[in-house]
This record gives C-alpha cells, sequence and structure tokens, in this order.
C-alpha cells in the first residue's frame, strides 16, 4: 500500500469517527448538565421529566450548523469510499477535501455558538454530548488534510509521468 493509499484510506477513517462523534453529539441530550437536570440542542430535562426546548436563536442556529455539518461528513466519507474503491481511475480528492473543510467549519461555528450561549452560566457544565462535537472536530480537519496531500500525490505523480526519468 502506497503513500496515497494510506492518506485516502486514514482520511476515510477519520470522516468515518467525525460522522460517528457528530451523529452521538447531535442526537443525545447531555450537552449540558446542571443541579436537576440536563438538555441538549433538542430537549430538556428537569427531574426526568424531559420536554422540547422552546426556540431560541443560539440553538437554532448551533442545531442547523451541527445538521449541515452532519450531512456534508457524511457526504465526504461517501465520496473518500468511491475513491477507495475506484483504484484504477484518477478521481482527486480536491472536492472531497475541500467538504470535510467545511463540515470543520461549520462544525466549529456551531461549537463555538453553544460555547458562547453557556459558558458565563455559574452553574451550568458542559457533558460528554458536547465534548463529542469537539473531538469530531480535529478528526474532520485531519480528514480533509489527508485527501488533500493524496491528491498533491495524484497530481505531482501526473506532473511528472511525461518525463523519461526514473525515480
Amino acid at each position: 500500500m502506497g503513500v496515497k493509499r494510506s492518506l485516502q484510506s486514514g482520511g476515510t477513517v477519520l470522516s468515518f469517527l467525525a460522522n460517528i462523534l457528530m451523529v452521538l453529539s447531535t442526537v443525545t441530550n447531555y450537552w449540558t448538565r446542571y443541579p436537576d437536570g440536563h438538555s441538549g440542542l433538542w430537549k430538556e430535562c428537569n427531574s426526568g421529566v424531559c420536554s422540547t426546548i422552546p426556540c431560541q436563536t443560539m440553538l437554532a442556529m448551533t442545531g442547523a450548523c451541527i445538521v449541515l455539518a452532519v450531512g456534508s461528513g457524511i457526504m465526504s466519507m461517501a465520496m473518500g469510499l468511491r475513491i477507495l474503491c475506484h483504484q484504477g481511475d484518477s478521481l482527486r480528492g480536491r472536492t472531497t477535501s475541500a467538504i470535510c473543510f467545511l463540515s470543520g467549519l461549520l462544525l466549529l461555528i456551531a461549537m463555538t455558538g453553544y460555547t458562547v450561549k453557556d459558558v458565563w452560566k455559574s452553574d451550568v457544565f458542559f457533558s460528554w454530548s458536547y465534548f463529542s462535537g469537539w473531538l469530531a472536530l480535529p478528526f474532520s480537519i485531519l480528514a480533509g488534510f489527508c485527501f488533500l496531500l493524496a491528491d498533491m500525490i495524484v497530481q505531482s505523480t501526473d506532473a511528472i509521468s511525461g518525463f523519461p526519468v526514473c525515480l
């Protein structure tokens, strides 16, 4: 397995891990904990009774950005799998890389927005769903760099393939 193939495989695995963490973070209700309950993006539980959170601008923006990040992450993972499966074709990873970076940017916006919303409250503590969202960010960015480096190797190989030099 060459360097290009290793980078493409690594990018696909990192994208898969980022997607698992983003989906887990999005669907669970443990973003914040407070003395008598916990809440997430969609529901709030107080003393064992869960209810839907009324619409708040920052929560709506966070929810929209994280759903878009999950969608673009799944698309980049599917594109990475397509690149891996078509070994003989000269598929480029630049688009896949850009979508991984877009997913990371959307995730960064979502997580920063949620952090700003609750950072000054003294009785609120961030919980594991929130941290799994932050953990997905470096995986998404690293996946983008893996696909970008693999694409640079493809470009350099294509550029020197016409020269009669044996490397």
